[in-house]
């Protein structure tokens, strides 16, 4: 369940008038509910009861160290792709032996700390890279915990730009040859082999993608027993898509509706994969990010001006490409809501855009919203995952806040960036 939703015309978020927190903390403001965080995370947890499980969260979609701690203490591991994600994580009480290390470009620097760690394990993409990985561990006098991920060219049906297991993506190792790597592995002595990865992308939203990783898989799994190796873990990585539309009960705009496809529950993920899951003699490793914090969080930003051109009607607002990125990087929608409903409602097709000094600044392009005025409230929904993530100084913009919603309180879990902070880097 999300917990934005409307009462007596405004908007809420759990117990917290989204309203107050804009006229105390300002916008633009990213606000995230702590009881959504806890319930999309339970939710995987549940779907995946039946069988040996383990949640390592993907610091990528949101690192803030709150919400870090948060998972956490819900018993959350992570999946780090960089020593500062690793840093945040172990900062954020999770411990090293429930962190798995990936990234196709992982630094000498990067492999020794995480080694020196003791992470549980390191996703290998390449055969260079575990040959390296067994140089520096052989001078550490360790073994290194790795999984092989192996891209099995599948196609995840996402944007081009977050599709993972393509053979023309940069990611894993190529199926054909991962029998010949896992091989090497078991045979070099700074590597303990302990299991296989595979990530296909992001944002998927059907089931049919992730079945044939798996099954992928498995005949690999067969084969490597095949070559008496056996394995200890299967990783099955993340990319389980959300629902950017329906996030809340308030109706589609008439204009939109028919035209949405909802992704898949996580139920209905785990009943699909369990069957073939249930053929690995081991733990099962997932990497969700987007998942737990996406609808989890809202930017909250407020109306500058509208602006009537012949051709089109602009909604300028306070925020924008600096801010979230995503509609601007890979055209992606995110559903836009006033903080306040007027009644009766005068549909609009509009541009909401940014203050950025660039045309490919915006946040919708031709979206139908209730008409809105200057210093109106509007929530950017689905923003927290791959938000505040990826946001940026471009146009010397200082970054936003970060609020966490409890009930009826609600707590800055980062503040407003300052001038004086933008000057001093």
């Amino acid at each position: 369940m999300v917990h934005f939703y409307y009462q007596n015309s405004k908007l809420w978020v759990e117990e917290v008038a989204l309203q107050r927190i804009c006229e105390e903390v300002g916008t633009p403001v990213y606000v995230y509910s702590q009881r959504t965080l806890q319930e999309n995370y339970g939710m995987l947890e549940e779907a995946f009861e039946e069988i040996p499980h383990a949640i390592c969260y993907a610091l990528k979609a949101n690192a803030n160290l709150q919400i870090l701690r948060l998972l956490a203490d819900l018993g959350a591991g992570a999946d780090a792709a960089s020593v500062g994600e690793l840093q945040l994580a172990i900062r954020a009480g999770i411990k090293p032996e429930k962190i798995v290390f990936g990234g196709v470009g992982k630094r000498d620097d990067e492999i020794t700390f995480a080694l020196k760690k003791g992470v549980r394990t390191l996703n290998v993409e390449s055969e260079q890279e575990l040959q390296v990985i067994n140089q520096i561990a052989t001078k550490l006098g360790k073994q290194a915990p790795v999984n092989l991920r192996v891209n099995p060219d599948i196609d995840s049906n996402t944007h081009p730009y977050i599709a993972t297991g393509l053979k023309d993506n940069k990611f894993g190792i190529d199926s054909s040859q991962a029998v010949t790597v896992a091989k090497l592995a078991h045979s070099l002595p700074g590597i303990d082999l302990q299991g296989l990865h595979c990530h296909i992308g992001s944002q998927i939203v059907e089931t049919s993608p992730f079945v044939k990783a798996i099954q992928s898989l498995l005949k690999l799994y067969s084969d490597l027993r095949k070559e008496k190796i056996n394995l200890k873990m299967i990783n099955i990585g993340g990319g389980l898509g959300v629902d950017y539309h329906q996030v809340i009960e308030e109706p589609l705009p008439p204009q939109e509706i028919g035209n949405v496809t909802p992704p898949i529950s996580a139920a209905e993920f785990a009943s699909s994969l369990l069957p073939l899951l249930k053929q690995f003699p081991c733990e099962i490793i997932l990497e969700p990010g987007r998942f737990v914090t996406a609808n989890a969080g809202a930017l909250i930003t407020q109306v500058l001006y509208t602006k009537q051109t012949p051709n089109k009607k602009f909604v300028i607002v306070d925020t924008g490409m600096n801010d979230l990125l995503r509609p601007s990087l890979y055209y992606a929608y995110h559903r836009i809501v006033p903080l306040s409903k007027r009644e009766p409602v005068n549909w609009q097709k509009v541009d909401v855009v940014g203050p950025i000094c660039e045309s490919g600044d915006f946040l919708a392009k031709d979206r139908w919203l209730p008409e809105v005025q200057r210093g109106d409230y509007l929530a950017v929904l689905s923003a927290g995952a791959y938000g505040y993530a990826m946001a940026s100084n471009y146009n010397g913009r200082l970054r936003a806040p970060e609020v966490l919603v409890n009930g009826n309180q609600f707590r800055i879990i980062r503040q407003r960036e300052t001038i004086e902070q933008l000057l001093a880097k």
